[in-house]
């Protein structure tokens, strides 16, 4: 039930800050950003004082009409969308000719000295029966034109998506063009000359899904355009010369900022460039689903680690040490994550040895002290009683000839033991290996007889209970930096073992250093 908590405010958390990151402002802090259905006006264009860049970008908002309009306050034109990408969206005057109860004389706005332009997005578009409509410069020269035809039936319909000629005409218009008329002239007959026409700059995308009635379009006065805007005077813009800054004369010889790959928002802005919210909310997803999966893990590896405790026996060598029977300053408990790090989570190259009752690894523990962790094998489960009682007896040895045992780690499948390591190997390398830099001279191999004598008579007799090692050989002494003798492989892993490959005694009262043979 925890966990399911746990996932649930994962997915609240989640929610909240993708929320939050889609929610970001693109108008100036405490600026309006919205219009009636104009929904975002991001910054430089603002309404009211201080919300926009200069005059150029001042928005208008007109409530007293019902939905509110939004308008340029130079230009006047209502605007209907506006992209931090460098696009604006803006009613632009149908030119008519001879159409009744339609004003005469209107012309597409005059951008000259803007910082807008008209977008190649629009078409100039004309829609009439032999007439042939133009474009022309302030100046009266040609910038283009197009002609129409039609055969005066169903003269109110054209073909979807079509306006190549027949009652309607298209062109494209010039690159960065700011200005322009709309004139009339026609081709065929004194007729045309005197019928209806009437020509527009139009949105393409928008002429493309509303061309097919004639009538509707010729009762309405405007139709929506394209334009790009660009920054005029930026040299005293606030982020001039930060990394949002993108110098970029393709339009108007003025500039643009954008986002960087990666980012969304309004680089007009400091810190207006953000992380998109999907990918927010993806990174916390997947920092979701690895944290889940990362306390389940964990969870069900302290579960395992309670169990194999329980199985090896440490419920008893708790009862044990909590008696008072037992010095508890003699013997530790491991945990295994500590010997993982000890041995390089048991790295085949730190092996000292290996048996058939298990393999012995080098280590080194947090405190610098270098030991020898035996790792046996899987251990008989009506044994651990005894396995228990081994170690509590035989970590409580203190003689400097004997292989100290210093702990235990039982949380594992199988138990770990720790031992004090010895450094020069085993007695029997030196007698059948003779080391040419030091040899056994009578003296050493005196007193060594007498650290194992003296070790065996400990074991027999001074410690609390008798411990009888019952295989004293050359390979089970070892000895240390000073070649001391120490006496080890007292066979617990043996008593403990299910290998049935090996011969074994029964020994009782004994513990097991592995060394390594």
């Amino acid at each position: 039930m925890d966990i399911v908590w746990f996932l649930l405010h994962i997915t609240l958390f989640i929610c909240s800050v993708t929320a939050a990151a889609s929610e970001a402002a693109l108008a100036k802090p405490n600026c309006s950003s919205h219009c009636g259905v104009l929904t975002e006006i991001p910054y430089p264009f603002g309404i009211g004082a201080g919300c926009y860049l200069d005059h150029w970008f001042q928005i208008i908002c007109d409530r007293t009409a019902s939905p509110p309009k939004a308008f340029l306050n130079v230009i006047g034109l209502e605007v209907l969308e506006i992209s931090v990408e460098g696009t604006l969206k803006v009613t632009s005057p149908i030119t008519f000719s001879n159409c009744s109860n339609k004003p005469l004389g209107r012309q597409a706005p005059n951008l000259e000295g803007s910082p807008f332009v008209f977008s190649q997005k629009n078409r100039f578009s004309s829609i009439s029966c032999g007439g042939i409509a133009l474009m022309t410069s302030l100046y009266g020269s040609k910038i283009g034109g197009c002609l129409s035809i039609c055969d005066h039936t169903n003269t109110s319909v054209l073909q979807p998506n079509s306006c190549s000629g027949m009652k309607c005409c298209q062109t494209t218009i010039p690159l960065h063009l700011s200005a322009f008329n709309t004139s009339f002239g026609a081709v065929l007959n004194a007729d045309s000359q005197m019928a209806c026409k009437f020509a527009f700059l139009v949105d393409h995308d928008w002429f493309t899904s509303n061309s097919t009635n004639i009538s509707a379009i010729s009762e309405m006065d405007s139709v929506p355009i394209v334009l790009e805007w660009s920054l005029l005077d930026y040299t005293n813009f606030e982020i001039y010369g930060t990394n949002n800054w993108t110098n970029d004369k393709s339009t108007n010889c003025s500039s643009h900022c954008f986002c960087s790959k990666g980012f969304q928002g309004n680089p007009y802005l400091l810190d207006g460039c953000q992380v998109p919210s999907s990918v927010l909310g993806q990174l916390f997803l997947l920092f979701g689903g690895w944290w889940s999966h990362k306390v389940v893990r964990k969870r069900k590896h302290i579960k395992r680690k309670k169990k194999f405790f329980k199985q090896n026996g440490g419920l008893l060598l708790e009862q044990q040490l909590s008696s008072g029977a037992v010095n508890v300053d003699k013997i530790r408990l491991f945990n295994s994550k500590e010997l993982e790090k000890a041995t390089d989570r048991f790295n085949a190259d730190r092996i000292l040895g290996k048996g058939g009752q298990g393999t012995v690894y080098k280590g080194m523990l947090t405190d610098g002290r270098i030991v020898a962790v035996k790792k046996s094998k899987i251990v008989d489960g009506g044994e651990v009683g005894q396995f228990i009682n081994e170690i509590v007896i035989l970590s409580q040895i203190s003689q400097g000839n004997v292989v100290k045992l210093l702990g235990c780690c039982l949380e594992t499948e199988v138990p770990l033991l720790v031992y004090e390591f010895i450094l020069n190997g085993t007695l029997s390398e030196y007698i059948h290996h003779q080391n040419e830099e030091l040899p056994l001279t009578p003296e050493m191999r005196l007193r060594i007889a007498i650290q194992v004598a003296g070790a065996l008579s400990y074991l027999h007799s001074a410690a609390s209970s008798p411990i009888f090692h019952r295989d004293i050989k050359s390979s089970n002494i070892l000895l240390d930096e000073k070649y001391t003798a120490k006496v080890a492989d007292f066979g617990t892993s043996r008593s403990m073992s299910i290998d049935k490959t090996h011969v074994t005694t029964k020994v009782q009262r004994t513990f097991g250093y592995l060394d390594p043979d």
